[in-house]
C-alpha cells in the first residue's frame, strides 16, 4: 500500500490579537516549520506529534509512504488567507499526481482561516474532489479539535487524542494507521455516529489528569473494547467564532451507535465541567502561603495568555502580582515565570552580557477579550543571569524529542523573581525551557508558567499535592477562562450558556 501523508496545524483563537500568516508556519518556535517531501519523513519520524507516529505505524506495516508537505503554527487568531491557500496548495499539487492507495492527514481540527470557517473540512472536501469516493481518507485531531459536520462526511475516518495535557500524540497517529487498515480490510467505510454537546467547555475543566475528564476517557476506552469501535470525544476549543464550535462524540465501528450513546451520556451533564479560579492576586497570596510549608514549588497557571490558545505570551499580570506581594523578597531567587515574549528585551539582554543590569520595559500591554488593555509593562532594573540561542530539545511527556527555535532569550531578576524571556512564542510545557536560561524548576518555591493544562505533563511531578499546589490564576489576556465571557457573534445563543 502506498500511502501519501500531510498536515496541517492550527488552533485558532478567533478573538486573540495576531493571525497566523505563511511565516508563522515557517518559524520552527512551536511547531516545527513547513517541510517538504522526504525530508518530511527524516525529521519527524520518531518524534511525540500524530505524524510521528503514523510514519513508524505505517513503516510497521509495511506501507510505502508517499510524503507531501506538513506545517504548523503556534495558535493564535485567525490564519490568513494567504497562508491555508499556500498550504491547501502544496498538498494539492501532489494529491494531483497521484501514485497512492489512501491519504492520511494530520491536522488539529480547529484552525479558522480568514475566508473559511472550516479549513480542515475545506481541505479534506478539496482532497475528496480529486481522489473521488474510493480513495481512503484518514485523519488524527487534536483533542480540542471542533469537529464539523463537514470532516466527519469527507473523511473515511477520524480519531482523535484521547489525552490533555497531549502526551498521546504519536499514538493517536498510530490509532490512525489501525482505522486505516479497518477500512482496507472492509473494503468501504465502517459505519460513523456522532453526537455534539449543547454547551462549552472551559479549557481548565479539560485536564484528563482530573476528574471528570480523567474518568470520561478510562470509560471512552472500555467502550472500545465492548463495542469493538473506535470511539474520539473532541472536548472542543472554545474561543473559534463560528456555528459548529462544540464539543463532539464520535465513533466508528459496526456497534459504534451503542457506544456513542453511552459514552455522550456520561459528558452531557454540565455541571461536572464547571471551573475554579483565583484573580492573580489572590492566587499568588495563595500560593505564597502554600510555599511557607512545602520544600516542592507551588505552580500557577497563567491561563488568560496562554500562547498555546491564542495568547501572545507577553502580559504581565501574574509579574506584576509577583512583585506587588513580593514574592521575590521572601523567596529570593526562588520565584520564576516563564516563557515571557519579549524579543526587544531578550536581545538587549544578549547584548549586555551576563552579569549586566539592563534598564526597560518587560512584556506588553495588548487587547484582552474583554475590549480592555492587560496590565501595563514592568518596568526597572533587571539583572543578566543568563542568555541561551533559544535552540533547545524538549525531553518531557509532551512533543518529546522535538527541537524548537525560540531566538535569543534570558533570564531576567528583578526583585529576586526570575523571568525566562524569549524572542518566540512557546507554551511552557516542558522543563527544559527554564533550564535553558539558567533556572533549576525543582529548587522553585513558586513557579508561574504561562499555560493551561500542557504544562501539568512536566511540573505535575515537582508537587507535593497537584489538587492543592497546582493554581489557575486570571491575569487579564487574550483568552478567557470560561468561555461564557467571550463576545461571541457567530456562535449559536445555546452553546454558548455556562456548564
Amino acid at each position: 500500500m502506498k500511502i501519501l501523508v500531510a498536515g496541517y496545524q492550527h488552533e485558532t483563537n478567533t478573538f486573540a490579537p495576531t493571525k497566523a500568516d505563511w511565516a508563522a508556519f515557517n518559524r520552527g518556535d512551536s511547531f516545527p516549520a513547513f517541510i517538504h517531501g522526504q525530508a518530511m519523513l527524516d525529521k519527524l519520524s520518531g518524534i511525540n506529534i500524530p505524524i510521528g507516529g503514523f510514519i513508524d505505524a505505517a513503516r510497521t506495516r509495511g506501507w510505502q509512504l508517499v510524503p507531501s508537505s506538513w506545517c504548523g503554527a503556534i495558535p493564535s487568531s485567525y490564519v490568513t488567507e494567504d497562508a491555508f491557500e499556500r498550504i491547501s496548495a502544496s498538498i494539492l499539487a501532489d494529491v494531483h499526481k497521484g501514485g497512492f492507495d489512501a491519504v492520511y492527514l494530520d491536522l488539529h481540527g480547529a484552525a479558522v482561516a480568514e475566508h473559511v470557517d472550516d479549513t480542515e473540512g475545506e481541505l479534506l472536501a478539496r482532497i475528496r474532489r480529486v481522489v473521488g469516493a474510493a480513495i481512503p481518507i484518514v485523519a488524527s485531531l487534536d483533542l480540542h479539535a471542533n469537529v464539523t459536520h463537514r470532516m466527519l462526511q469527507e473523511a473515511d475516518a477520524l480519531v482523535a487524542y484521547r489525552s490533555y495535557p497531549h502526551v498521546d500524540m504519536a499514538a493517536t497517529g498510530e490509532l490512525a494507521a489501525q482505522l486505516l487498515a479497518r477500512r482496507f480490510q472492509l473494503g468501504r467505510r465502517e459505519p460513523l455516529h456522532f453526537q455534539r454537546l449543547p454547551f462549552l467547555i472551559p479549557l481548565n475543566a479539560q485536564s484528563t489528569w482530573m476528574e471528570p475528564a480523567k474518568g470520561v476517557y478510562e470509560e471512552l476506552l472500555e467502550l472500545d473494547r465492548d463495542f469493538d469501535s473506535v470511539l474520539s470525544f473532541c472536548m472542543a476549543f472554545p474561543a473559534a467564532d463560528f456555528a459548529e464550535c462544540a464539543p463532539m462524540v464520535w465513533g466508528h465501528g459496526a456497534q459504534a451507535e451503542a457506544a456513542v450513546r453511552r459514552l455522550a451520556e456520561r459528558v452531557t451533564e454540565p455541571t461536572q465541567w464547571r471551573l475554579t479560579t483565583l484573580d492573580a492576586a489572590d492566587a499568588v497570596v495563595h500560593a505564597l502561603a502554600l510555599a511557607t510549608n512545602r520544600s516542592q514549588p507551588v505552580v500557577l497557571a497563567d491561563t488568560q495568555d496562554n500562547p498555546g490558545a491564542g495568547g501572545d505570551s507577553n502580559t504581565t499580570g501574574m509579574l506584576h502580582a509577583l512583585l506587588q506581594q513580593g514574592a521575590g523578597r521572601r523567596f529570593p531567587g526562588q520565584v520564576a515565570l516563564g516563557l515571557l515574549f519579549d524579543s526587544e528585551a531578550a536581545a538587549m539582554a544578549a547584548a549586555a552580557g551576563v552579569g549586566a543590569t539592563i534598564s526597560t520595559t518587560l512584556g506588553k500591554a495588548v487587547p484582552t477579550f474583554t475590549g480592555n488593555l492587560s496590565d501595563p509593562p514592568v518596568r526597572g532594573e533587571f539583572k543578566v543571569r543568563a542568555v541561551h540561542d533559544g535552540k533547545v530539545t524538549l525531553k518531557g511527556p509532551m512533543m518529546t524529542g522535538l527541537t524548537v527555535h525560540l531566538g535569543p532569550c534570558a533570564c531576567l531578576e528583578i526583585d529576586g523573581v526570575l523571568v525566562a524571556v524569549a524572542s518566540g512564542k512557546k507554551q511552557m510545557l516542558d522543563r527544559e525551557l527554564f533550564r535553558m536560561v539558567g533556572i533549576t524548576p525543582e529548587a522553585m518555591k513558586l513557579i508561574v508558567v504561562k499555560s493551561s493544562n500542557h504544562f501539568r505533563a512536566d511540573f505535575t511531578p515537582l508537587v507535593a499535592d497537584a489538587a492543592t499546589d497546582i493554581l489557575v490564576a486570571k491575569a487579564a489576556g487574550p483568552m478567557a477562562a470560561d468561555p461564557a465571557d467571550l463576545p461571541w457573534k457567530h456562535l449559536p445563543a445555546s452553546t454558548r450558556r455556562r456548564p
